[in-house]
């Protein structure tokens, strides 16, 4: 079985982070979505858990950063083209989110910008030519 990966993070809002993250197209699966959390499918083998900051709680005894003011992490998700990443950002903004403060960065092999979500968590949107990654 391949690794997989879940990227957990604390949301004040959980059915309106539910409604942002489907207009960006990302479902999620019922099997592990309930009132304290929603498991977002990013892939075959990454997903996101968006758990209620209550339900957060119950896994730290750290205090919840908050994500508008400090930055704990930032995730980055690759695309298949720079009209992908530009059409992302787009959604994420028309869906309440921000576009990151930096205008996209372009290094020619490879192109990204990103947004922030309703809770102000960062995520990274990114093209890179395939021919330029070595096997």
């Amino acid at each position: 079985m391949p690794t997989q990966v879940f990227i957990n993070f604390p949301v004040k809002d959980l059915e309106k982070s539910k409604t942002f993250f489907s207009q960006l197209g990302y479902t999620f699966n019922p099997q592990f979505t309930d009132e304290n959390a929603a498991c977002m499918v990013i892939s075959d083998t990454i997903y996101s858990m968006l758990l209620t900051e209550p339900f957060f709680k119950g896994f730290t005894p750290k205090a919840i950063a908050d994500a508008h003011t400090t930055k704990e992490v930032l995730i980055c998700l690759s695309c298949d083209s720079r009209a992908q990443v530009d059409e992302m950002v787009k959604k994420a903004v028309a869906a309440g989110g921000k576009a990151a403060p930096a205008e996209p960065i372009d290094h020619g092999f490879m192109y990204y910008h990103g947004f922030e979500d309703l809770d102000g968590h960062n995520w990274e949107i990114m093209f890179m030519e395939p021919s330029h990654v070595q096997a």
